[in-house]
């Protein structure tokens, strides 16, 4: 990968008004206004689109790519010809201008950095370091170097949205041939945003998610779902609707009516929900990311009741 290894990330820092943001490689996460809780969860493309799996940066100053390559070169692990094709790429034998020394302060090597938890293409940034003098975009064949959309795509990659666990009414169990509502806690579902920049390049970009609606699977085929395509568009700042009492007779307008008793089990209603990604950024780029998804699992008993008192 790159020049072999991947630099150690920096630990947590928290600034004096509680931020965290955690540096990862070149890149660092700003996560304060992410979601947050014990059911959050990562968003899925909606479509084949997914994050960077590996990326380029800033990595070394001329100092420290020296102290990491020497020692590699010396231990004669990796073969004298590729060790002498190495000390020529950077000029090592150049006491002065080894490495690029005589540029320090103007601009930075560039390495790899990798996504983790290795998804897949995670060894795709295969190129070792290279120079990139400050103020300098880049060499336009390196995919992957940081720009504000990488930044915004990385960013993407860290957003983390509430659980989708819905509500659903009248309360207990649901019952057989009777519409149940169903809906999400408007105060959870709000907009949330991840922003990565790259300090020393003065660059950066936030991708914020915003629900839009949300998809009710019931389980089963004995169901009808309301509407009839089981997707609830989120309406004045809500998806679904919370049941009142009153409301037994009438058809809500996110919900789900089963027409089979589940007997001795349970059938596993689904919830997912879709989140728009838009990402700006301080250059005044900006643009949209594919939608992203979340969603869960919750049993739900259906009981053989025609009609009950509510």
């Amino acid at each position: 990968m790159g020049s072999g290894a991947q630099a150690p990330s920096d630990p947590a820092k928290v600034d004096k008004e509680g931020n965290l943001s955690v540096t990862v490689g070149g890149v660092v996460f700003d996560r304060s206004k992410n979601g947050s809780g014990g059911s959050t969860g990562a968003l899925a493309s909606t479509t084949s689109w997914t994050p960077p799996a590996c990326w380029y940066a800033p990595k070394y100053t001329p100092e420290q790519l020296q102290k990491y390559m020497e020692p590699i070169w010396e231990a004669g692990s990796t073969g004298a010809e590729w060790d002498n094709e190495q000390r020529k790429k950077y000029n090592a034998n150049d006491e002065e201008k080894a490495f690029n020394k005589d540029k320090t302060g103007k601009g930075y090597w560039w390495d790899s950095y990798v996504d983790k938890s290795y998804p897949p293409g995670w060894d795709a940034c295969d190129d070792g370091p290279f120079w990139v003098d400050t103020g300098d975009a880049p060499p336009a064949d390196m995919e992957n170097a940081v720009t504000p959309e990488i930044l915004a795509e990385l960013a993407y990659n860290e957003i983390r949205v509430p659980g989708t666990k819905v509500t659903l009414a009248p309360a207990q169990a649901t019952k057989v041939n009777l519409p149940t509502w169903s809906w999400l806690d408007g105060a959870e579902f709000k907009p949330v945003s991840v922003t990565a920049s790259v300090p020393v390049l003065g660059i950066d970009a936030t991708a914020t998610a915003e629900p839009v609606s949300l998809k009710i699977e019931p389980g089963t085929s004995d169901a009808v779902t309301y509407p009839a395509s089981g997707v609830c568009e989120i309406n004045d700042g809500r998806i679904g609707e919370p049941y009142a009492k009153g409301k037994a007779d009438e058809t809500p307008p996110c919900g789900v009516k089963y027409l089979r008793s589940s007997g001795d089990g349970t059938y596993p209603l689904r919830a997912t929900v879709t989140w728009k990604i838009e990402w700006t950024s301080t250059s005044g780029a900006g643009g949209d990311l594919p939608d992203g998804s979340f969603g869960a699992t919750q049993d739900v008993v259906v009981q053989e009741i025609q009609a009950i008192n509510r």
